[in-house]
């Protein structure tokens, strides 16, 4: 099994407060991954963590079978400089809950921007990559307009063409549903069931539980910086071992 990402040992504190206590995972290439939980149970920090957004106090993650943040030297770990971490942070595409979009560029900025600053491209070669991730998400038509005339959903599907357009290895999502309306919910889970169907390896934390039954492969839930479950999403969902992922599910199912 050839593996994207792979954690081990992953702590993290903020003060006296451990968030993260101890999260070893491995996710395989082509594997759309779920991680499920309750608020607080430090679901948005592990990802965080794993393209080194946040560093953690102990434990390390390596993508593609390189360690992420560091380099060996003369037998010793050190932290890589900013802009060859911002290289490999690249390989991981990220979407957030609220967008992140740059307000003073149009839908084509917004995606040709990370291409030609980071990866050094053309602008004409940026920019029909571009089109093609924006026609993959049914935002082509509006590749001049500006994140101040989209709706959220609509701006959450051009943030995730943002994230392809780098080509990244791995795609990460952070509860990408969770700021929009309902009614703009399914548009951006329809990309993702795309993207998944089309074998691109995904973590995704989510609350939307249907979803996860759906797409994923594997589902992780998360409980007070621990994952206290992991297997297939029947399993999981349908047969929890553990009492207190049995106490979550309960209530989001019910």
């Amino acid at each position: 099994m050839s593996l994207a990402v792979k954690a081990v040992g992953i702590r993290k504190s903020f003060g006296s407060y451990e968030v993260l206590k101890g999260l070893d995972l491995e996710v395989a290439y082509g594997e759309v991954l779920c991680i499920l939980g309750p608020s607080g149970s430090g679901k948005s920090t592990f990802l965080r963590c794993i393209n080194h957004l946040e560093t953690p106090n102990s434990g390390y993650v390596w993508v593609d079978g390189a360690i992420m943040g560091y380099e060996l030297n003369r037998d010793a770990l050190q932290e890589l400089p900013i802009k060859r971490l911002r290289a490999q942070q690249s390989q991981l595409g990220m979407v957030f809950q609220h967008f992140n979009l740059f307000a003073h560029r149009t839908v084509l900025g917004n995606v040709i921007e990370g291409p030609m600053v980071v990866r050094g491209l053309r602008r004409a070669e940026a920019e029909a990559r571009a089109m093609d991730l924006l026609e993959q998400v049914g935002m082509a038509g509006k590749a001049l307009s500006y994140p101040s005339q989209l709706s959220g959903g609509q701006k959450q599907r051009v943030a995730i063409a943002r994230s392809l357009a780098m080509e990244p290895r791995v795609m990460l999502f952070d509860e990408p549903t969770s700021a929009l309306d309902p009614e703009l919910v399914g548009e951006v889970l329809e990309v993702m069931r795309n993207l998944a169907r089309g074998g691109t390896t995904m973590i995704v934390v989510t609350h939307e539980i249907g979803f996860a039954r759906e797409v994923a492969d594997r589902v992780v839930v998360m409980i007070d910086g621990e994952i206290r479950e992991t297997g297939a999403p029947g399993q999981v969902l349908s047969n929890p071992g553990d009492p207190r992922v049995r106490t979550f599910l309960s209530r989001v199912l019910a």
